[in-house]
This record gives C-alpha cells, sequence and structure tokens, in this order.
C-alpha cells in the first residue's frame, strides 16, 4: 500500500491543512464531500459533515448490502462508514492501515452491534483480523471509500485480487477513487511534491484503466460513476472563496469569527494553507472522481458490461 509506514502517520495536525480542516468540522469523516449546487451556501452555516455523510451515503447505497451479509470496509478511516453498515444489520470489518484512526473508530463505535475494526493492509490482507478470518469467497461484500489512492498502482491491483478472493461469487465490490484524466506523470503537476506529501500517495489512477485492472482481477463493471463535479469541483469552488477571504486581514478575522479555532493560526500557517490549496489546483483541473460497482460473477467468469 504505498509507503505504508509513511501513511500510518497521516491525516494529523502535523499539516496546517489538517489543522484548517479539522477546525472547519472535517473531523468525525475524512472524505471530501458531495455537493450540490444549491447547497452549497448551506457550508458556512453547517460545515463540511453533511455533505461528508452525504458522500458515505451514497457511496455504501452502491452496495446494496443487506441485513446478516458481511461486509469487508477497506480503509475505513475513523469508522463511520463501518458503523453505518453494522445500524444496517450486516457484520462489517473495518480495516485500515493507520492504528490513530482505528483506535478513534473503536472509541467512536466500538461499541456498535456489528462492527468490528483492525489494523490492516487492505492490499495485503492478513488471515484474520479482529478475530474474524478472511477466508476465500467467505465475505458479500468489500466497500473502498476514497482510499485507494494511497495504495499505489501495484496496491491497487493487489487490492482487486484480493477483493475478488474473499467475495462470495455473487459478491460486489464498491471503490470510489480519485482518478487521473490525463496519462501526464503526477509529478509533472505536482512538481514540489506538495499535494502528495500531504495526502501520501505517489500516483493516481487513470479512470478507464480501473475497469480493465478489475477485469483482469475477474470483476464484471456493473456501473461506473463520475462524480468529479458535485465532489471535486464545488470542493475546488468552496476552496477558492476560502483562499479569497484567508488572502485579505479582514476576510480571515471573518473566517475566524465563524470557525473560531482558526484563530490558533499565525502569519505563516494562513500563508502555508493559501500555498498549499493552491498547489491543489494544478492537479484538480485533471483529476476526476469515480464511482465503480465491480461484481465477482456468480458463475466465476467475467464478462465486463458495455
Amino acid at each position: 500500500m504505498g509507503d505504508s509506514g509513511d501513511l500510518a502517520s497521516a491525516y494529523n495536525d502535523d499539516s496546517v491543512l489538517f489543522r484548517v480542516l479539522r477546525h472547519l468540522g472535517w473531523d468525525s469523516l475524512v472524505d471530501i464531500g458531495y455537493f450540490t449546487l444549491p447547497s452549497l451556501p448551506l457550508v458556512v452555516l453547517t460545515g463540511p459533515v453533511p455533505f461528508q455523510r452525504r458522500l458515505a451515503r451514497r457511496s455504501l447505497a452502491l452496495l446494496d448490502a443487506r441485513p446478516g451479509q458481511l461486509v469487508l470496509d477497506a480503509g475505513c478511516g475513523r469508522g463511520d462508514t463501518t458503523a453505518r453498515l453494522g445500524a444496517a444489520g450486516c457484520r462489517a470489518l473495518g480495516v485500515d492501515i493507520q492504528p490513530a484512526q482505528v483506535d478513534q473508530a473503536r472509541h467512536r463505535f466500538g461499541g456498535c452491534s456489528g462492527a468490528r475494526f483492525a489494523v490492516a493492509d487492505a492490499a495485503a490482507l492478513p488471515r484474520q483480523a479482529a478475530q474474524m478470518p478472511l477466508t476465500d469467497g467467505s465475505f458479500d461484500r468489500v466497500h473502498c471509500l476514497e482510499a485507494a489512492f494511497h495504495f499505489g498502482h501495484e496496491g491497487r491491483r493487489s487490492f482487486l485480487s484480493e477483493s475478488f478472493r474473499l467475495l462470495r461469487p455473487g459478491g460486489r465490490l464498491v471503490l470510489v477513487d480519485v482518478t487521473s484524466r490525463t496519462d501526464q506523470p503526477i509529478g509533472t503537476l505536482d512538481a514540489t511534491g506538495l499535494v502528495r506529501g500531504i495526502w501520501r500517495f505517489d500516483d493516481i489512477e487513470p479512470y478507464e484503466r480501473y475497469p480493465l485492472m478489475a477485469s483482469a482481477a475477474g470483476f464484471t463493471t456493473r456501473r461506473i460513476l463520475d462524480w468529479t463535479t458535485p465532489v471535486l469541483h464545488r470542493a475546488a469552488q468552496l476552496c477558492a472563496l476560502f483562499v479569497g477571504a484567508a488572502s485579505t486581514r479582514a476576510g480571515r478575522q471573518a473566517l475566524c469569527v465563524r470557525w473560531p479555532g482558526l484563530r490558533t493560526l499565525d502569519a505563516q500557517d494562513w500563508d502555508e494553507v493559501i500555498a498549499v490549496i493552491r498547489a491543489h489546483r494544478a492537479i484538480g483541473r485533471v483529476t476526476g472522481y469515480t464511482a465503480y460497482v465491480l461484481d465477482k460473477p456468480a458463475d466465476g467468469v467475467a464478462d465486463v458490461a458495455r
């Protein structure tokens, strides 16, 4: 899974971006969010959490998971999606490579019926996790929301193979990921490595290559949904508004009135977060956000859907 040691220490206050996001309310979930155009002004009132929950609901809905089914939530983060699956009557196992994230998930949802959590690499799963065997054909569903971009190309291939192995015939993998719309190396768009360093990834998978990789692993591609506009483009609009406000003294004061935690930022922090957000724009122009619904054929023979 890329540099797992490096990733294991990510998503914390070492980055000014994550400090800012935490002060804005981006804490219990760690996905970007799903924004409709009419709802954008509500972000100022509600913060990002309702939109992050909307994205999680849309991703989980694609699973079509039923009560009693066994579901692996790969890259579960702080446990929200795993807990939702458990609350819906599934037997859900959330795995994440980051111990701090799993600790939070256990603290928040350890008492939830049907939800278990374990530290594990989704691209190289152990024989069991949280006292649950990870045997061939034992799972009904696998879910991976906004985590696979961390894995690296070979890690993503391995994750697809592992998911196919775990799933019973007729099972389903829902993979929602940041994708690339160009063959241009990510290093030419992020020359300083600033974006890759913050999010701890090496590359982004081209969106058209995922179905090919899934087919090679044995899956049938059932659906492909392009969520680039409601996720990335509208998040970029919000970021542009934030940068516009953060670029002036009066704007910073207004942001601090709305989100008092931002008062902990000094002038250098403000300049750094502006630079970080701007660095995302170059990559954002050629980046997509795609949901893949991948089925394991009931007869064991893959046939990519047209």
